[in-house]
Parts: C-alpha cells; sequence; structure tokens
C-alpha cells in the first residue's frame, strides 16, 4: 500500500536529482509506479474497500466463548481449544 509519506519521498528524491530506478528501489516500489506518481502531481493513491471476509473460527465461535466461559476464573490454552475442535 503506498501512503502519503511514500509519495511525497517520492518527489523529493526527484527533486533530488535521483533516477526512477533509484527511488523505485530505496522505496521498494516498482519504477512504473515511480513513473505514475510522477507524471501527475496531484494524483493520490486511492484504495476501494474491501468486503470483511469471515473468520475462520465463525462456525466454532459460539462453543469456543461458551467454552472459555465455562473454564472460569481457571484460563483455558488455545492448544487445548483447538484439540478439543
Amino acid at each position: 500500500m503506498l501512503t502519503q509519506e511514500i509519495l511525497v519521498e517520492i518527489h523529493v528524491l526527484h527533486r533530488q536529482g535521483k533516477s526512477i530506478r533509484s527511488i523505485a528501489k530505496a522505496l521498494n516500489v516498482s519504477r512504473n509506479t515511480v513513473r505514475k506518481y510522477l507524471r501527475d502531481i496531484a494524483r493520490t493513491p486511492t484504495y476501494s474497500r474491501r468486503d470483511d471476509r469471515p473468520s475462520k473460527l465463525e462456525p466454532f465461535k459460539t462453543y469456543l466463548l461458551e467454552r472459555i466461559a465455562a473454564a472460569r476464573p481457571e484460563w483455558i490454552s488455545a492448544t487445548v481449544l483447538f484439540r478439543e475442535l
């Protein structure tokens, strides 16, 4: 994910005379990404909102919560819970 700080750093390094390749290496981004943001100064990175993925433990959530509540005040380890599943 490209942050605003990296975007500013791209422009600062470019003004210092650094090549696109050296900027890309220094910031660990692709050369095409550096070119894209150097061509359009006003461009800012936009990312679409992803849908939340269900947890792998979602089908077992009620059991796990009940089991943890039954073990109180003692603590039950995740290894034990995993073995029970």
